[in-house]
C-alpha cells in the first residue's frame, strides 16, 4: 500500500505542467475548490505561523475584472478558478491563534508559548524577514496547491505577471498581505508547451 501511495504521488507530481488553455465550460464546484484548498493549507510555515490568505475569483463577474489586472491573459476567463496567493506580512499576529489551543489541550505549557512568543516578536522587528517569510512560505502553500489540483484531476497554472497594486485597489486587499502570485484552475483543451528540466547534477552539490 505504501509502494502504491508513494508511486500516485510521484505520478502527480511528476504530470502536473503549467497549463495556459481551459475549457471555459468546466466549472469547478465549491465542494472541490474548498478541498484544495484545505490541502493547500497542510503546507509547512515557520513556527506555523500559516502565512498565507487566498483570494477565490470563482464567478464570472470576478474573473472579467481581474482579467485587466493580469494583462488580459485569456486563462484567467477560460478557467474554472483563479486564486491569489497572499503572503502575510504580520503573521506574528497568528500566534495566540496557533498556539493557545495547544496549550489549552495540555500539549504544550504556557511557558514555552511565551517562550516562541518572543522568539517571533523578535523576528517581525526586522521587516525584510517578514517580507521574505511572507513569500517563502505562502509560496510553500502555492505549490501544494497545485498537486492537490492535479491530484483532483484540475490542471493549473502559477502566474507572475499582474499588476500587484492594481489588484490591491480593486478588490481591497489589506496592506497586512502581499501579493505573491495567481493560480489559474482547469481542465485543459491544450497540452502545455514542452519543456525540458535539468539533470539533478546541474542544479545540485553533494557534500
Amino acid at each position: 500500500m505504501t509502494t502504491t501511495l508513494t508511486n500516485d504521488l510521484l505520478s502527480v507530481i511528476n504530470n502536473r505542467t503549467s497549463i495556459r488553455h481551459y475549457d471555459s465550460t468546466i466549472k469547478i464546484s465549491e465542494e472541490d475548490l474548498t478541498e484544495i484548498l484545505d490541502s493547500a493549507t497542510k503546507a509547512p510555515s515557520a513556527w506555523n505561523l500559516q502565512h498565507w490568505h487566498f483570494l477565490v475569483f470563482k464567478s464570472d463577474e470576478s474573473k472579467e475584472k481581474l482579467l485587466p489586472i493580469a494583462y488580459n491573459q485569456k486563462q484567467i476567463v477560460e478557467s474554472s478558478a483563479v486564486i491569489a496567493i497572499l503572503g502575510d506580512l504580520q503573521a506574528d499576529k497568528n500566534t495566540d491563534p496557533v498556539y493557545e489551543p495547544l496549550v489549552q489541550a495540555g500539549y504544550m505549557t504556557n511557558e514555552i508559548k511565551e517562550n516562541l512568543a518572543g522568539q517571533i516578536h523578535g523576528a517581525y522587528q526586522n521587516s525584510i524577514y517578514a517580507r521574505d517569510a511572507a513569500f517563502s512560505n505562502a509560496s510553500l502553500a502555492a505549490m501544494q496547491l497545485m498537486i492537490a489540483a492535479k491530484a483532483k484531476s484540475y490542471d493549473s497554472c502559477a502566474i507572475g505577471g499582474f499588476n500587484v497594486d492594481q489588484l490591491k485597489k480593486e478588490f481591497s486587499v489589506s496592506e497586512r498581505f502581499v501579493p505573491i502570485m495567481l493560480i489559474s484552475i482547469g481542465k485543459a483543451v491544450k497540452p502545455a508547451h514542452k519543456s525540458s528540466r535539468m539533470s539533478v547534477d546541474k542544479v545540485s552539490t553533494w557534500l
